[in-house]
């Protein structure tokens, strides 16, 4: 008697593990389809799960945003710190613009999911305040260097993902292929040694992208 009572929580487990999982890939298809804005109602339909369900799991749509694209938020963020560590911080400041550009061209779902604004205490968005503050240290280190024009700003790499941003609407392969031109690009306007002056930095933060 008591292996078998034992043994119905175990099968609940594995029913709401996998109605998580299918939840989790179905909004990852809907938000690449139809970006962040897509009805909890809609996710919850495709998923075969009832709307209590999809929020009894996710209570928020942020909370499932974060979820959906935890893992790339948390590659941005290893990304960064191992382009810190790069004893070449130039070459771990371009390594930054190109990867980022990159994740952003192969996955329309996850370019809108880093330019939302989460609330703070979502994992996500303390991943992508941890990458911001670890690119804010690369830039001084390759200023320092010699190799990073003077009047870069940090926040200058909010600009870089708002352009690459409008060309993930391309099929992927052009996507992909538009990026990585328009990061190397970028990564050559940033030179110090052909630098002009430029006009003053806009002011934005992480905050201004929702």
């Amino acid at each position: 008697m008591n292996t078998e009572v034992s043994q119905v929580p175990t099968g609940l487990r594995v029913d709401a593990q996998a109605n998580r999982d299918r939840i989790l890939a179905v909004a990852h298809e809907l938000f690449a389809e139809r970006g962040l804005d897509v009805p909890m109602a809609a996710v919850a339909r495709r998923a075969g799960v009832g709307v209590a369900t999809l929020y009894r799991r996710f209570p928020t749509r942020e909370s499932l945003v974060s979820e959906v694209f935890a893992e790339q938020f948390g590659r941005c963020a290893s990304v960064v710190q191992d382009a810190v560590e790069d004893p070449d911080p130039w070459r771990g400041f371009c390594t930054v613009i190109g990867e980022v550009c990159a994740m952003q061209a192969a996955d329309r779902g996850f370019s809108a999911a880093f330019l939302a604004m989460l609330p703070p205490e979502l994992d996500a968005e303390e991943e992508r305040e941890r990458a911001f503050a670890g690119f804010a240290k690369l830039t001084d280190r390759a200023k320092a260097a010699g190799r990073l024009r003077a009047d870069f700003v940090p926040e200058d790499v909010i600009l870089v993902l708002m352009a690459n941003n409008g060309i993930t609407a391309e099929a992927a392969d052009v996507a992909e292929a538009a990026s990585r031109r328009l990061a190397a690009y970028l990564i050559d306007s940033f030179r110090a040694e052909r630098a002009s002056e430029l006009p003053p930095p806009a002011g934005l933060s992480l905050r201004d992208l929702d």
